[in-house]
């Protein structure tokens, strides 16, 4: 994306430079301008605060440009400056202080700029301007131009990352709260599984073995990255899970709408309904469903909340339910909400807000019953201990902090606990629902296991002050990428393991338990930056990677006309991009639905669906990888959608595919 236009020299000459960012692998991000003085949101987001009229483009990946204009000097007396005696001359160093000046008054100031000083000097630098400000060949020179504090990296331990396999994790695996382990087998591996059936069937062994075996059974079931469909949509999926009992599954599109599918059988989805959130903002964020399946609420980067019924039959228009304070349907001068929770009864909501809170509503009374803020950032994730209980709630936030929170208490404002050892902020929270333990995903590109039974208490919390030492943090996720080098362990960190591996950047990227039912609970999984979801041993070692890229980068949809279509080829053709948000594992059989930020530039969306394969030769009907709109309607290899071409198309839903060369 670039820019150019004319600006009207005012008592001084303006040069133009005219900017665009280089396409290129190491640069893989989808940046969102925001305000150095007022940060609105997160999540690869802006917050609608511009008026109506006024027009918001999210920066288009790899295909950045904005116009920089620098003031020139003007020679009010020649001769001075030839002698360099008079009052006009000026040192080199200070010409290139007074432009570093005007740069950030420029692009950072609250009248003109989105961007924050250390994203302008990140782009000068990726962009070959540096010159521009720091002069030819001064590598040194931002460092010794100081606009607040930066995190020094420390004395690189090399052990200072967590060991992997991880004792502590290998103890819970043991243990059998997440899983069995495997009996010795004298037969192929390619075998157990079958023989294992065989046991099973014929009832061979007592009550304890049998109960192993079908344990085994179920974790040995992992899905493979063959996909056994994809589900294309014009918008990227920001989340997708299926219900606690399996029949049931919803993706949050950006567009506004979520589609609900019939999923009892799971190797035949049907799609009955789509909901729309009216006058929503930016993206949907969230969705919760009631604890009778009965009730879909969902969000948007406001303080309204969509409550939905999820019955095929009933076509009226979703409640909308307002959490902020003052009651009124609306947005403007409220909070965006980046995640919702039913709680364990079904009678209440708990929000997280960009606003720091965490908001309790009460859906029978329609009000809201507690505003906390109780973070110093923003609130990304919410969740319950238990959702049989309404009692204990979690929140994570951008402060680096996990709160405890107990609903009995919750007027004093006080948390009952904390948990500490992520130093950059959380994105996402996923209890095991058994009351104790909990999964968060963090900034600083690790997953992080913890105990209820270790939490801090609000006293130990306060003493130990674990905010000192991730305060100062400038890493922004959704602009490039982490650096090893500033990792470090938290000094108080009170976590039970931690996993590696997978990357949390441009988007808040999802983290899961594996359900007891397909897999003896035996893993956890997250989504992934690359592409991928990430599987994981609770020792913290990969135990499968289900690739999404791979799979849907083979079924290549062409961009959309338009916008998007022009912008590869004044942009250059980036290629396909794969942002996996969010993974939802089936809990009765062995599948996994990747929610994906896809396409070309990710600038569209997928959920694919992968299953368990022993061999990767496919004998069925339909074949493995057959892609489908969003309402289940089959797409023919080698044809599109009718979306991407032009009117006189003559074929209603498809069209040959016969201009693709030029992606291949």
């Amino acid at each position: 994306m670039s820019s150019s236009r004319s600006s009207e020299n005012i008592g001084g000459h303006f040069p133009e430079y005219n900017v665009d960012a280089e396409d290129s692998e190491e640069d893989e991000h989808d940046p969102d301008y925001e305000d150095v003085e007022e940060e609105l949101d997160e999540d690869d987001m802006e917050h609608d605060v511009f008026e109506e009229e006024d027009e918001f483009h999210d920066a288009e990946e790899g295909n950045i440009g904005f116009l920089v204009q620098v003031e020139e000097e003007e020679d009010d007396d020649d001769d001075d400056e030839e002698t360099g005696n008079g009052e006009g001359s000026q040192s080199p160093d200070a010409e290139r202080l007074a432009v570093q000046q005007r740069l950030i008054n420029l692009i950072s100031s609250r009248r003109t700029g989105l961007l924050s000083r250390r994203q302008v000097f990140d782009f000068l630098r990726r962009s070959n301007l540096g010159h521009l400000v720091f002069g030819e060949g001064d590598d040194e020179a931002e460092d010794d131009f100081h606009f607040g504090y930066r995190r020094r990296p420390r004395g690189l331990d090399p052990d200072r990352f967590p060991k992997v396999p991880s004792e502590t994790g290998r103890a819970l695996m043991d243990s059998g709260t997440f899983g069995a382990n495997d009996i010795y087998s004298p037969i192929n591996t390619k075998k157990q599984l079958a023989r294992r059936i065989l046991d099973r069937e014929l009832g061979i062994g007592n009550r304890a073995t049998r109960k192993i075996n079908q344990g085994v059974m179920a974790q040995s079931m992992i899905p493979s990255s063959d996909a056994e469909m994809i589900i294309n949509y014009d918008e990227n999926v920001y989340s997708g899970q299926f219900s606690d009992d399996g029949n049931f599954f919803f993706a949050c599109v950006k567009d506004m709408k979520v589609r609900m599918y019939d999923t009892s059988n799971p190797y035949n989805w049907r799609h009955y309904k789509t909901v729309p959130f009216t006058f929503g903002s930016w993206t949907l964020t969230d969705a919760s469903l009631s604890p009778d399946n009965k009730w879909l609420a969902y969000t948007s980067i406001q303080s309204n909340v969509c409550l939905a019924p999820t019955d095929p039959n009933d076509t009226g228009d979703p409640y909308m339910l307002s959490l902020s304070e003052h009651g009124r349907i609306g947005w403007r001068g409220g909070f965006g909400i980046f995640s919702i929770r039913f709680s364990g009864d079904g009678r209440e909501l708990v929000a997280g807000t960009n606003a720091n809170s965490i908001v309790v509503y009460d859906i029978e009374s329609r009000r809201v019953l507690h505003t906390i803020e109780g973070h110093d950032d923003d609130v990304n994730a919410v969740c319950f201990a238990d959702k049989s209980s309404p009692h204990i709630l979690y929140s994570g936030s951008d402060d680096t902090t996990i709160k405890v929170w107990d609903r009995r208490s919750m007027g004093d404002g006080r948390e009952a606990g904390a948990f500490v050892g992520h130093i950059e902020g959380l994105t996402y929270l996923d209890s095991k629902n058994d009351g104790r333990y909990l999964l968060s995903n963090g900034k600083d590109q690790s997953m992080k296991l913890w105990d209820l039974k270790m939490m801090y208490t609000t006293a130990q919390f306060e003493e130990l002050n674990p905010r000192q030492h991730t305060r100062y943090s400038e890493f922004d996720y959704r602009w490039g990428r982490f650096d090893d080098s500033q990792w470090f362990p938290h000094p108080n960190d009170n976590s039970l393991v931690t996993f590696r591996g997978h990357k949390v950047l441009r988007t808040l990227i999802r983290c899961h338990f594996s359900p007891p039912g397909s897999t003896n609970s035996r893993y956890v999984y997250s989504g992934s930056h690359d592409g991928k979801v990430y599987i994981y041993n609770m020792d913290a070692t990969i135990a499968g990677i289900v690739d999404v890229k791979a799979t849907t980068s083979q079924a290549r949809t062409t961009p959309r006309r338009g916008s998007t279509y022009r912008q590869f080829y004044n942009g250059g053709l980036p290629g396909w991009s794969t942002i996996v948000r969010d993974a939802s594992w089936h809990p009765t059989a062995p599948f996994i639905a990747a929610s994906s930020l896809n396409g070309w530039d990710s600038s569209l969306g997928t959920v694919t669906v992968h299953s368990y394969n022993e061999f990767s030769l496919d004998e069925g009907e339909p074949r493995m990888g057959t892609g489908y709109e969003e309402k289940l309607k089959p797409l023919a290899p080698g044809r599109r959608p009718s979306r991407y071409d032009s009117d006189d198309d003559e074929d209603e839903g498809y069209v040959d595919d016969e201009d693709d060369e030029i992606f291949d």
